[in-house]
C-alpha cells in the first residue's frame, strides 16, 4: 500500500489530502493477455471516511449515510479499477469515479415539490372508467340486469 501523491478536489472548500487516500495494486483480471500474469496493472483505492480529518461532522455523517451501503465495516470506501492495461490509467480512472462518488453524495438534495392532479386529468380518468363500465355492461346477459 502506498499513499496517493496528488490531492483530491471534490468542491470549492472540500480537498482530500493525498496522505488520506491509500493505493494499493494488484494483478488484474482484465484485458492485457499473458501481460496480466506479471503485471500489477489493477488499482484499489481507499478513503476513510470516518477517520478522515479534512471533513466536517456534516459532510461526515451526509457520507456515511448516504454511501452506507458502499463503505465496508470500519467505514471506507474502496473503488476497484482494472479497465485500462496501464496502472496510471487505472489510477487516473478510480479517483475520477472517486470524485464523482463524493461529489454526488455531497450534493445538496433539492426536496420535492408537491403537485396537484389537474382537474382535467381526474375527469378524464373518470370519464375512461365510466366507459369501460358501459362496455363491461353491454356485455352481460339480459337476464343479470
Amino acid at each position: 500500500m502506498r499513499k496517493v501523491r496528488a490531492s483530491l478536489r471534490v468542491g470549492p472548500e472540500l480537498v482530500i489530502p493525498p496522505e488520506e487516500l491509500v493505493l494499493d495494486t494488484a494483478r488484474s483480471g482484465g484485458p492485457g493477455g499473458q501481460n496480466v500474469n506479471k503485471v500489477e496493472s489493477k488499482v484499489i483505492l481507499r478513503y476513510d471516511v470516518r477517520r478522515s480529518k479534512i471533513l466536517t461532522e456534516e459532510q461526515r455523517a451526509l457520507l456515511v449515510e448516504r454511501l452506507a451501503g458502499r463503505l465496508t465495516k470500519e467505514g471506507e470506501l474502496v473503488l476497484h479499477s482494472s479497465r485500462f492495461r496501464e496502472q496510471r490509467r487505472n489510477a487516473d480512472a478510480a479517483r475520477e469515479r472517486m470524485l464523482e462518488i463524493l461529489q454526488e453524495a455531497l450534493a445538496p438534495r433539492v426536496p420535492r415539490k408537491e403537485t396537484r392532479v389537474p382537474r382535467s386529468a381526474k375527469r378524464k380518468r373518470l370519464n375512461t372508467k365510466r366507459s369501460r363500465s358501459e362496455v363491461k355492461r353491454g356485455r352481460r346477459r339480459a337476464s343479470e340486469e
